[in-house]
């Protein structure tokens, strides 16, 4: 079969077509350096990669040193806490035995004086 002549593009529909791909691909290559500018070359992430790996390392380094400062200071805190109790319980003896124990002397005193003495 053969093609008949009015198939075949003109010259003009053919400069048309050739035309509509420059301007594409100039759009397509564009596009393609505006996403280049975005990239950064292996030396820049890895340099990044290290500040950040730096950074998180120093923030670990901070943040066991808050910890074990905030177990020194619970350690401290139970500590005081056994002292106080200590403290209140040594008040407690002293208050026994410095109000209690000259009543109930006091309270004998009295007893013995109100059977009174033989006569």
């Amino acid at each position: 079969m053969s093609v008949p002549p009015s198939a075949e593009p003109t010259l003009w529909e053919l400069h048309r077509a050739v035309s509509q791909l420059r301007e594409d691909l100039r759009g397509d290559l564009a596009q393609l350096a505006a996403r280049l500018d975005q990239v950064v070359t292996q030396d820049v992430y890895r340099a990044d990669q290290r500040a950040v790996d730096q950074r998180i390392s120093q923030v670990e380094a901070g943040l066991a040193g808050l910890r074990s400062e905030h177990d020194q200071s619970l350690e401290r805190a139970e500590q005081q806490r056994r002292e106080d109790q200590t403290q209140v319980a040594a008040t407690r003896r002293l208050v026994i035995s410095s109000f209690v124990a000259p009543l109930l002397l006091m309270a004998l005193q009295l007893w013995i004086v109100s059977r009174g003495t033989p006569p």
